[in-house]
């Protein structure tokens, strides 16, 4: 059995999860909660897109075996006191900018593996510090559930494909793709060898001067530990995360040595 948890608003990115999920497994449970324990008191917890009805006629026609959408007053009832916490790799990147996100994560994709029991849950490799994280507390609390990502479905311009995209106006929507161009770029120079650093600070400097408000970090990482890469022949990833208008876009690539 495969889990796929999600916030709703789904869109092409979350109906590839359902179709890896539909091939790896018989039985297919998706989830839908918007969780309010992995948004900030100044985040968008409130306006975040709900599309309740349009989401259950994109996961029936997937073929979704289950779904599971649950209140907060189901997932967190009165005299709730427990969360999951994942030192070290949770509190860098996003973590840092988001206090308590990872916690928030955690402590969800927990309860929502235990009330489930799958086999199987499958993760977008966009969110890549998130996949990261849930690896590592599965693998710390010994609970019995592979864990795969799948790789980051794009627009035709490269944009990846997220729900907070629908913040964007025509004119920011059309600057947006720069993050991913600028990412890969700096991804594919420091794979061939140039200093780190000063390639990182160029992709910086670069989505800013094309409209985005501001740059929380683009900074390269070893794929598996997201610890700081140095020139090495061991997997990394480039991660950014840029605000552009009310948006804050994030995105990875991989660093192919």
């Amino acid at each position: 059995m495969a889990l796929v948890p999600t916030m709703g608003a789904l869109h092409q990115g979350h109906m590839k999860l359902m179709e890896n999920a539909k091939k790896l497994a018989d039985r297919v449970i998706a989830t839908i909660f918007v969780n309010p324990k992995q948004f900030g008191p100044k985040e968008d917890l409130a306006a975040y897109p709900r599309r309740e009805s349009e989401d259950f006629e994109m996961l029936n026609a997937s073929g979704v075996h289950l779904l599971f959408a649950p209140s907060a007053e189901e997932m967190y009832p009165e005299g709730y006191a427990t969360s999951v916490h994942v030192g070290g790799i949770s509190t860098i990147l996003d973590g840092a900018h988001r206090t308590g996100h990872f916690d928030g994560v955690a402590t969800v994709v927990t309860k929502l593996m235990l009330q489930s029991l799958p086999d199987i849950a499958l993760f977008g490799e966009k969110d890549y510090q998130q996949l990261v994280t849930i690896r590592r507390f599965v693998a710390d609390l010994n609970i019995p559930v592979d864990v795969i990502g799948v790789p980051t479905v794009r627009e035709r311009d490269g944009l990846a494909m997220s729900s907070r995209n629908t913040y964007l106006t025509e004119e920011e929507r059309r600057a947006a793709p720069t993050l991913f161009a600028e990412i890969t770029k700096a991804a594919r120079e420091i794979a061939g060898g140039s200093e780190i650093v000063p390639t990182l600070q160029a992709a910086k400097e670069a989505i800013l001067n094309s409209g985005f408000k501001s740059v929380d970090y683009v900074e390269a990482r070893y794929a598996d530990t997201l610890n700081s890469y140095e020139n090495s022949n061991k997997p990394g990833r480039v991660l950014a995360a840029a605000h552009l208008g009310k948006a804050r876009l994030i995105d990875n690539v991989p660093i192919q040595p």
